[in-house]
């Protein structure tokens, strides 16, 4: 089994950054796909940055290439968010699965997944 938790979230003016981190646990060996969601009720969980060794470099939504940047040390995922905007607004989730097949930031694809921080951002 694994276990994650995300921690790092908060409020924040637009301009501003924040990092995420997710602390994860359990069987990791071989958990090589590591990933952030973020969701905003009644909406759909959107995928944010994903890292694995299958991927030459970290993929990112569009809505964030460029201000954020997903990295992992250990047993740890982060998230930095630089330049953040009210419509980053929203509760961020990290996931993680051993192995993944069709796209890489469809939720579907990840059994594990944390609690959620939330990450507020004010105009």
């Amino acid at each position: 089994q694994v276990q994650l938790m995300e921690s790092g979230g908060g409020s924040v003016e637009a301009g501003g950054s924040l990092k995420l981190t997710c602390k994860v646990s359990g069987v990791t060996n071989g958990l090589h796909w590591r990933a952030w969601f973020r969701q905003v009720p009644g909406k759909e969980r959107e995928g944010v940055a994903v890292m694995s060794i299958g991927l030459s470099t970290p993929l990112y939504g569009a809505s964030v290439r460029g201000r954020f940047t997903i990295s992992a040390y250990n047993n740890e995922i982060y998230l930095q968010m630089n330049n953040l905007k009210p419509e980053d607004t929203a509760m961020y989730y990290c996931a993680a699965a051993y192995r993944l097949e069709g796209t890489v930031l469809d939720r579907s694809n990840y059994n594990y997944w944390g609690q959620g921080t939330q990450v507020t951002v004010s105009s």
